[in-house]
């Protein structure tokens, strides 16, 4: 042994301690056997997967397979196994440019093809695969490849025409073109409507003149504006002759091929950000940009080439409407990510439950498994329970919007607006507890659950602010109920069918077996939604007999709207859970412990079943009791539940496993 070396290992042990062989030979606690994962189930976890997955299943194991394989996607060996995760230690700039070569490496294997060119159901149902199986491993992936292909790219579907679609949709899907989508400004995020961006018509050139007026109208958050994207989707106010028009939607080029910012247009960097690091989000100032006629995107207006504008829609708040429609997409894709995101971190948690021991129950005793604990099953069940419900929701979501129909809009812009900002919730009050459930492991960040937590915190915003899209659920319930009124005709739609039904009596006791009736839970539901979609529209005729607009008084009954809000969504969530049951087959009763726990937590947890007087002191501690009771029934398919998820062991973290073997000494020398 050379001079320096023998010198590094007195160094190393000096610091550090004695070699392992010392160690184990002075300790022999420290031979330890591994932690054992082994949880017989009384079902089979494909069976369920089938159904939690519901479409596309080997196609998502084939694109799993395709990330686990390539150097790019950073598998490394822990706890016996491989894992693939991003690289949080690299610079922003390098997440961004890394994020860019994962990209290339999905293209050049065909994992896009016909995601923009093909049409029908199948098609999209494939796209959804395959996007949420990219967001299983990194969020700032699937968010770069949502602002590409859902909003650019579904922008010009949605609003664009032929012209646009030959010109536009492949060389967005082979990225020839990389596109973003400019939508929020500095002042106006949620309130579309009031973004200053204006465009002008030039009717001695036939071009339209892009400006940003002021400082508050600079284009914000632009997920690819600030490195990648060549082109963008610019919304804007359409001023024709003096008169504005409107929101519209526009096609313009801010960078050349080579990377150059094109002239007429200022970009700045957003810069570092609490999570997303690899979606590089800039801002963008219009300085008169110039483009040509056809580059407004015309499936609802056109301008004609002597400065005519054109129209079959008259009413401006129903062409105001129409320009909204790609952020239904996006907010189908939110949905279903944040419920995967839950998974993962669930299934984490709870494996890492499985074989974590601490305390014991008598002395020199042997040490308790953390989910066998009632306290850590309260804490862990339930979310699970609700995680199950949700992914229902969300395929129920899926499927009527690539089923969507002109008359099929309204009720897709309503429970897409419910389930994003439910699920969403539901995702970051997930992954809190699970970052608390794994302690001091859960702030590792190869260990997945506390970093996912800055990750996925854009979603209560982004797309429609959670509290305002309540808001919004509760505009059309109470429009809905207005004309229902008026017509004197039945409900028909938006789920409100129960509305035409008897009014549901909660029984004054409730027993275990009544508690555990879907049919007494679903009139639960419906009574709290039926009678706050009552109250809200008497408050908000209140307000407006007392001189109120019509606004005002939606802004004054405020928390009547949010409660309506939560009522519709948590409603609606139990119906997708009977639909699934009801295909359930040998799973039936997994599955009716499993819909009972959503049920139930939710009666117990949202206060407007008291506050109200739905439930009385007495019927909320029965089902208190019975919470607990189904945590314990729930526990011996805990490990089942979450295998049930499809999610492989390299999408996990090392916790999740041999969580001693991936941190001993051995392990620190790789």
């Amino acid at each position: 042994m050379d001079r320096v070396s023998r010198r590094t290992r007195v160094l190393t042990n000096h610091l550090i301690g004695p070699p392992p062989e010392t160690l184990l030979a002075a300790n022999p606690c420290l031979n330890y056997s591994p932690p054992e994962l082994s949880e017989p189930s009384e079902f089979d976890p494909k069976a369920m997967r089938s159904l939690l997955d519901a479409h596309n299943l080997q196609q998502r194991d084939w694109l799993f397979g395709l990330l686990i394989q390539s150097p790019l996607f950073n598998p490394r060996t822990a706890a016996g196994k491989v894992f693939v995760s991003p690289d949080y230690n690299q610079s922003m700039q390098q997440q961004r440019e890394m994020t860019m070569k994962r990209i290339t490496y999905l293209l050049d294997r065909g994992v896009f093809h016909g995601w923009l060119t093909e049409k029908g159901p199948e098609a999209e149902m494939r796209k959804f695969a395959f996007f949420e199986v990219i967001g299983i491993y990194d969020h700032s992936l699937a968010v770069k490849l949502g602002v590409h292909f859902f909003l650019w790219g579904g922008a010009i579907q949605f609003f664009g025409t032929k012209r646009h679609h030959d010109k536009w949709l492949r060389d967005t899907e082979n990225y020839a073109i990389k596109g973003c989508f400019a939508m929020s400004e500095l002042g106006h995020g949620s309130n579309v409507r009031g973004i200053e961006t204006v465009t002008t018509y030039d009717k001695n050139t036939g071009e339209f003149v892009i400006s940003t007026p002021c400082e508050s109208a600079q284009k914000y958050w632009i997920g690819g504006a600030a490195n990648h994207a060549t082109h963008t989707i610019v919304f804007s106010q359409l001023n024709i002759n003096g008169s504005n028009q409107g929101v519209h939607a526009f096609i313009a080029q801010i960078r050349d091929a080579d990377g150059n910012v094109c002239p007429d247009i200022r970009i700045a960097d957003c810069g570092h950000k609490i999570g997303l690091n690899g979606v590089d989000n800039g801002r963008i100032w219009f300085d008169n940009v110039r483009i040509p006629r056809e580059n407004l995107l015309n499936s609802v207006a056109d301008v004609s080439l002597d400065g005519q504008y054109l129209s079959s829609i008259k009413d401006p708040d129903q062409r105001f409407a129409a320009f909204l429609a790609p952020l239904t997409s996006g907010r189908v894709t939110i949905s279903v990510s944040a419920i995967y995101s839950s998974k993962i971190s669930l299934a984490i948690a709870i494996r890492y439950a499985l074989t974590r021991r601490a305390f014991s129950l008598t002395p020199n005793g042997p040490e308790v498994l953390l989910l066998d604990y009632p306290s850590h099953q309260r804490r862990l069940l339930p979310l699970l329970a609700k995680t199950y419900a949700m992914s229902f929701a969300a395929n129920y979501l899926k499927e009527i919007y690539v089923k969507r129909t002109p008359e099929s809009n309204k009720t897709i812009h309503v429970v897409s607006s419910a389930f994003k900002a439910t699920l969403t919730w539901h995702n970051m009050r997930t992954l809190q507890e699970c970052r608390e459930a794994c302690g001091g492991q859960g702030l590792k960040t190869e260990n997945r659950v506390g970093h996912m937590k800055a990750e996925y915190d854009v979603q209560s915003t982004f797309e429609g602010d959670n509290n305002v899209l309540m808001q919004q659920v509760s505009k059309a319930l109470l429009a809905e109920y207005i004309a229902v009124q008026k017509k004197n005709k039945p409900f028909k739609g938006l789920g409100l069918e129960h509305m035409n039904g008897a009014h549901p009596v909660i029984p004054s006791q409730l027993t275990s077996s009544t508690l555990g009736s879907s049919q007494f839970q679903m009139d639960a539901f419906c009574l709290r939604e039926r009678d706050l979609l009552n109250r809200f529209s008497m408050e908000v005729s209140q307000h407006q007999k007392h001189g109120q607009s019509k606004e005002h008084a939606f802004i004054l009954s405020y928390q009547l709207a949010e409660d309506l809000g939560r009522a519709f969504s948590d409603r609606a969530i139990l119906q997708t859970f009977l639909d699934a049951e009801a295909t359930a087959g040998s799973l039936k009763d997994v599955f009716g412990k499993l819909r009972s726990m959503y049920a139930l937590i939710c009666l117990e947890e949202e206060a407007a079943f008291l506050r109200y007087g739905y439930l009385s002191m007495e019927n909320a501690a029965a089902i208190r009791k019975e919470v607990t009771k189904l945590c314990s029934e729930l526990r011996p398919h805990a490990l089942a539940l979450v295998s049930s998820f499809g999610i492989p062991d390299a999408f996990l973290s090392p916790i999740a496993f041999n969580w001693i073997d991936s941190n001993s000494w051995s392990s620190t020398q790789h």
